[in-house]
């Protein structure tokens, strides 16, 4: 038997589930619950309980985890009769890693105290290679004794992990790394566009950039990306132009200017108006191939 806490992990995405699997990999005793049968055969053979339903699911869960898409999935599996809140024990550690809005967040935090819960919000960057491979960036939000109560599990699942202030400061980190995500990818989508169409060989234009000073995280995971037109979702459009939107509106209501932010943004939602929304947020290559009326063979 082991002597880790016991785990519900809520959402078996494309990042969730790699994620559940480290956890099950560290030693963690893991019961999931998602929407998708298939999800649940996967962390079966990977060593996982699946759960029929939330409730069954955080039964006597140390600690629950959630990794949903956006701030109505969270409220929808957090609260009423069958959420997360009307069934965990009290005591228990509500670990948020979706990407949703602060005030959803703190707001979260406040009813489960009510229920006797400790919530962090707990972001995290990386996308789908980062999650398998366990090398995500995680920002936090929540009290400095939870967070350290949830460091070990952290490490299980990756490499940054900053406690960032309190509850709803991991989800105000997080919408600034989707603003610097989302300007750098258009800036590579446009240098893609310009170099190949000056005859540049764009291979070697990549491999020279990346060891600069315009070389980022975001140019090496996506390099292939752009040069084999491959937009397989690891991070999906339309999730990107959620996190735009959270964004946007926080920076709205503390008064910043997202000058740029903001142009990117409405360049994510024509890519997605236009059908490209289940595609990887790396295919704003395919927006700025429109605009420049480039096409690849």
């Amino acid at each position: 038997m082991s002597t880790l806490p016991k785990i519900a992990w809520i959402g078996l995405g494309i990042m969730g589930a790699p994620m559940a699997e480290n956890l099950l990999k560290a030693g963690y005793p893991v019961t999931g619950h998602t929407l998708e049968p298939d999800k649940l055969d996967r962390l079966a053979t990977a060593g996982g309980t699946p759960a029929a339903s939330i409730a069954e699911a955080v039964a006597g869960a140390d600690v629950i985890v959630t990794m949903v898409p956006a701030s109505p999935q969270v409220e929808a599996i957090a609260y009423g009769p069958d959420g997360i809140l009307a069934n965990a024990r009290r005591g228990a550690l509500l670990i948020d890693m979706s990407s949703i809005t602060p005030q959803t967040s703190v707001d979260l935090a406040a009813a489960a105290a009510e229920r006797g819960l400790r919530v962090l919000d707990a972001p995290v960057s990386g996308g789908e290679a980062g999650a398998i491979e366990a090398v995500l960036s995680i920002m936090v939000g929540g009290p400095q004794e939870d967070f350290d109560a949830a460091r070990p599990l952290f490490e299980a699942l990756g490499t940054t992990i900053v406690r960032c202030g309190p509850h709803g400061a991991g989800q105000t980190v997080k919408a600034a790394n989707q603003l610097i995500v989302a300007v750098n990818l258009q800036a590579c989508a446009e240098a893609v566009v310009f170099l190949e169409k000056s005859g540049v060989d764009l291979t070697a234009a990549l491999e020279v950039l990346g060891g600069g000073l315009a070389g980022s995280t975001v140019l090496t995971r996506k390099k292939t990306n752009f040069l084999t037109r491959d937009f397989t979702p690891g991070f999906r459009i339309d999730l990107h132009h959620k996190d735009m939107g959270i964004v946007t509106d926080a920076a709205r209501t503390v008064g910043a200017a997202l000058p740029v932010g903001t142009l990117v943004a409405s360049l994510v939602a024509a890519l997605r108006a236009q059908g490209d929304g289940g595609l990887d947020h790396s295919a704003l290559l395919r927006g700025v191939e429109r605009l420049s009326g480039h096409t690849t063979g």
